[in-house]
């Protein structure tokens, strides 16, 4: 379905349900193609494609979420919800390398003396609440705003946050992958927090991440490309700084040289951009966890982690990343089915050759 399911890293979405729009007829091999370079899947024929899909696996990928759009959002939910819950039963049984990896993360959420049939039956519900995930994301343009609203139970310092961007203070929204994230987002564009400022990370083909920008700009956020670096850090320093709102996914470390922390008892790398946007623009941090409630949506907005009165700024944007971690320790441990980490986390599972010294990097946007 996606390629975190296969361990290739986390896939996301491309556009809406209308890009099939303006399909050109025609026949044969050069027909096929010209019509799939339209749709944005493949290179027409003699063009210069080096950003473009370069392996099977990225079309075949990307006619996937082609086709999630433009079919499942017209399907009936029921059948869509069965249909997803029985990709997810068929990939946790497949166990390949992505479900082996959410049950090595899940497995320090639970501990040492959790069964090993504990363990697969939360790794299936884990990998049951990730297909809904992507449900929803298909069908995220479909649900009415008042639904958007009417079934997600926030609790916390929501209020809190909207006095901050009242009186134009910026505001840093930090969160793991847990729930539905998207969902998350429009909600909070539509109680009125006005445009989200996020970053995504590139994915392969570029044009399914192009489509996956215009969604999520669809629902009120403006995206940018993780890989542009430190000038992506300068941006979301000047939202901040104009009272906006940033919301960070922030417990992968796509880096190699993240905020080394204590994790559900291990070293584990996570980026430090929120705590580095806080201590250096003066917005508030607020970790927000996520999971599923029956049918419904639930948040937590945590309170503000507060910078440091003293040492020096790596030590303060390290204490704060700490706090984070046991913030994510807490929304995790209550809600572990929903936490859609099918990557690599936990410094001992990571790649040796390609970790740098934690911390020693420009200061990351998440």
């Amino acid at each position: 379905m996606c390629g975190a399911c296969t361990g290739r890293g986390q896939a996301a979405p491309g556009q809406g349900r209308r890009m099939f729009a303006g399909q050109r007829p025609g026949r044969g091999r050069a027909a096929m193609r010209e019509t799939a370079a339209m749709r944005g899947i493949m290179p027409c024929a003699g063009s210069k494609f080096a950003d473009e899909v370069s392996t099977v696996r990225e079309r075949v990928s990307g006619w996937l979420y082609l086709l999630g759009w433009t079919v499942v959002c017209r399907m009936p939910r029921r059948w869509a919800e069965w249909m997803f819950r029985q990709i997810a039963d068929q990939l946790w049984r497949r166990q390949g390398p992505g479900v082996r990896q959410l049950e090595a993360n899940l497995a320090r959420v639970i501990g040492p003396d959790a069964s090993v049939m504990d363990l697969r039956r939360l790794s299936r519900d884990g990998m049951r609440s990730y297909l809904r995930y992507w449900l929803e994301v298909f069908r995220l343009p479909v649900i009415p705003p008042a639904e958007i609203l009417g079934r997600m139970r926030a609790a916390g310092e929501e209020q809190t946050a909207f006095r901050h961007l009242a009186a134009g203070r910026g505001v840093i929204f930090a969160l793991p992958h847990m729930g539905n994230w998207e969902h998350a987002g429009a909600w909070i564009v539509l109680r009125g927090a006005g445009k989200v400022t996020t970053v995504a990370e590139r994915l392969r083909p570029e044009s399914l991440y192009d489509r996956f920008v215009a969604f999520r700009e669809r629902l009120g956020m403006e995206v940018l490309p993780h890989s542009a670096g430190a000038s992506r850090f300068g941006v979301l320093a000047q939202r901040l700084r104009a009272g906006g709102l940033v919301a960070l996914l922030c417990e992968r470390d796509l880096t190699g040289s993240g905020i080394e922390v204590e994790f559900f008892g291990e070293p584990a790398r996570i980026m430090g951009g929120p705590a580095a946007l806080a201590e250096q623009t003066g917005a508030a941090l607020m970790p927000v966890t996520l999971w599923y409630q029956g049918e419904n949506w639930g948040a937590h907005i945590h309170r503000e982690i507060p910078v440091p009165e003293t040492g020096t700024g790596q030590e303060k944007i390290a204490a704060m990343t700490q706090q984070l971690a046991r913030v994510f320790e807490d929304g995790i441990a209550r809600h572990p089915e929903d936490w859609h980490m099918l990557q690599k986390v936990f410094v001992a599972d990571l790649d040796a050759g390609r970790l740098r010294p934690a911390g020693q990097q420009p200061p990351p946007a998440g």
